[in-house]
């Protein structure tokens, strides 16, 4: 069977015994029902696996005692920093959860002309809040052991203006560049753009170029937001990364 890993939001390198946070708590005593003595991984985003021994559990509250520590990294050689136009329903979560998978690091929601999806005040934090909790899940699920971080939602217009080393690029149509026929990458990797389902607006467009954004085209067909996000990833990975 497999062992659950466990993601603890505080530095454990000191630590010789802990107790898990409340949402981690409930999944290991109420969801798992797991009992004293069973074993569990816990990661702290430093890069660092902790194999730990249950010593207490109830439905609220489960402490462990730390067995060791170890180096473990599953980060690619690429830094990848999508900039994802917020989508509607479910398809947001299943961008980032997939996207954490595939070893983006940093995601940032962005709102367009074109984006149907509505948010502000609360709703909004509550909604950031959760899409961390998603990726947090996914590196739970995938073994990765730093959390990429899900940043405030910004306008597009000021994300695309942000100083970054990066690599820009943004997908059109009537790209020159594919993916595999671009130069190679800088060390601090892509900074990757991907409209909303409507796409960006003409006036949008000439902002990513006078941003010096570079459009690239992922093949004749045209994708849903979800899955050209989850394919230009898969593809700058395969080409620059650990695929």
């Amino acid at each position: 069977m497999r062992i659950p890993r466990i993601y603890h939001p505080e530095n454990l390198e000191s630590q010789t015994h802990c107790q898990l946070s409340d949402d981690a708590a409930n999944h290991v005593g109420r969801v798992l029902r797991m009992q004293a003595g069973e074993l569990i991984e816990l990661f702290d985003g430093t890069n660092y696996i902790y194999p730990a021994r249950i010593t207490q559990a109830s439905k609220k509250t489960v402490e462990v005692e730390i067995l060791e520590r170890e180096f473990a990294d599953r980060e690619s050689p690429l830094p990848i920093h999508l900039g994802q136009v917020i989508s509607r329903g479910d398809r947001m979560e299943f961008t980032i959860q997939k996207s954490v998978e595939l070893g983006v690091n940093v995601i940032t929601p962005l709102w367009s002309e074109r984006c149907g999806v509505k948010l502000d005040g609360e709703r909004l934090d509550k909604k950031i809040q959760q899409w961390q909790k998603i990726a947090i899940a996914a590196c739970e699920q995938c073994g990765r052991n730093v959390v990429p971080e899900i940043r405030p939602m910004m306008k597009l217009q000021d994300w695309c203006a942000e100083n970054d080393d990066a690599l820009k690029l943004n997908l059109h149509p009537r790209a020159k560049y594919s993916i595999k026929t671009l130069p190679n990458i800088p060390a601090a990797g892509v900074r990757l753009l991907i409209g909303s389902e409507g796409g960006l607006s003409p006036q949008e467009i000439a902002q990513t170029e006078q941003q010096g954004f570079t459009e690239i085209l992922l093949g004749p067909r045209v994708l849903r937001t979800e899955t050209a996000a989850l394919t230009a990833i898969t593809a700058l990975q395969v080409c620059f990364g650990d695929l």
